[in-house]
């Protein structure tokens, strides 16, 4: 992803808790002393509105509207101040911009201490197998745009799954990310994420993106992320399933008309991503020509991980979706590669580079994909449980 601006690297929840990093986090950062979440919350820009004026080109007078408010930060609003006092009413064009966004005056700002104090309380009133969670909690929060936009990852040391195959490999420890930002592009959101310990990917959008909009009234946030943190905690107990099924499911590439790197340009990852993705995966697989799904998965994790030049967003959203499948919907994504093949050697044939090849290779597509069928409906059952038990929890 595009570096941010910056970002703070948190373990505890107050000052009060006795929190260190991880030690598989910890290796990688370089964060000795990281602060607390409540501290990093409060240290993150803030938004107020003020009033919004034009110019009035033939009279040359403002004219100030109430159908739009300008949002902008309060503490860069009075460094501006500062500044024109000292520079004699010039202004310093090294000063940070306080504006923000120009929005109509129905846009309603959600400041970072309204949406996450409540997590705070939430938070401070748990613990995992006796240690309070305020110990355990630990993360990292991301600025860009000058802190008019922000993502975060927030986990907690011991919520975590760990594969049954392999009890030395670090745990993969479950959280949320969440972000908002404050120019009308991203409503406040969290959804389920996780990291691999064993090689630092992202596991994202593990449950539905939870959206809160900058518009009306301003909702109860501790009811929010108290629904939150009990989806949570299913879908650390359904990951595990997830990740067993895909380990039992091969894809043998000998058997396919395509490699490992151009499974994932079927997928629509570009080149680059599907050059990283597939050296991952073949440098995890225990056989380079039959790859399961949770090997193929772990790749394109990677790939978006480490390797994605887009921003955090909608530009990355699509891709996770997609290497999401891989794990939570393998017929599906077949079904996919499938139809990209079959593009792909519709367009050969209009170039009259069309081969007896394709349509060999379209064949041997399908033998996998009725192979696939069969193996694929406990995901189908366990997958509708989980939406099942999302849905009592919400309510």
């Amino acid at each position: 992803m595009k570096e941010p601006d910056s970002s703070t690297v948190f373990a505890g929840l107050d000052g009060r808790a006795d929190a260190q990093l991880p030690t598989w986090y910890g290796r990688n950062t370089d964060v000795s002393e990281p602060v607390s979440f409540a501290e990093a919350i409060r240290a993150l820009p803030r938004a107020i509105d003020t009033t919004v004026a034009y110019k009035n080109p033939c009279t040359g007078e403002w004219v100030e509207t109430e159908r739009f408010n300008a949002i902008v930060e309060p503490s860069r609003l009075r460094e501006q101040a500062h500044a024109d006092d000292v520079d004699g009413n010039n202004g310093d064009s090294e000063q940070t911009d306080p504006l923000f966004h120009i929005p109509s005056d129905s846009y309603t700002i959600l400041n970072p201490q309204t949406v996450y104090g409540p997590l705070e309380e939430v938070l401070r009133g748990r613990d995992l197998d006796g240690t309070p969670i305020a110990d355990l909690v630990f993360g990292e929060i991301r600025q860009y745009r000058s802190g008019g936009e922000v993502h975060m990852d927030i986990m907690v040391d011991g919520l975590k799954v760990t594969l049954s195959d392999d009890r030395d490999r670090e745990p993969i420890t479950m959280g949320v990310t969440s972000g908002y930002d404050f120019f009308g592009g991203h409503a406040v959101y969290v959804e389920g994420f996780a990291r691999d310990g064993a090689c630092s990917n992202s596991i994202r959008a593990l449950t539905d993106k939870q959206i809160v909009k900058h518009v009306g009234d301003i909702r109860d946030f501790r009811e929010w992320w108290e629904r939150i943190l009990a989806q949570l905690d299913l879908v650390a107990n359904d990951l595990i399933g997830f990740i067993e099924d895909a380990q039992a499911i091969d894809l043998d590439f000998t058997e396919l008309p395509f490699s490992v790197e151009e499974f994932y340009e079927l997928l629509d990852f570009p080149a680059y991503l599907a050059e990283r993705a597939a050296e991952d995966a073949l440098a995890n697989a225990t056989d380079p020509f039959v790859l399961d799904l949770w090997t193929l998965h772990s790749g394109a994790t990677y790939a978006l991980t480490h390797f994605f030049r887009g921003r955090e967003g909608a530009s990355l959203d699509e891709y996770v979706r997609v290497a999401n499948d891989i794990l939570f919907n393998p017929e599906g994504t077949v079904e996919r590669v499938e139809r990209a093949y079959e593009e792909r050697v519709a367009a050969a044939e209009e170039g009259e580079q069309g081969t007896l090849g394709g349509e060999c290779g379209l064949a041997r597509i399908e033998e996998v994909s009725d192979d696939l069928h069969a193996s694929v409906q406990q995901f189908e059952d366990r997958e509708e449980a989980l939406r099942a038990r999302f849905q009592a929890a919400a309510e």
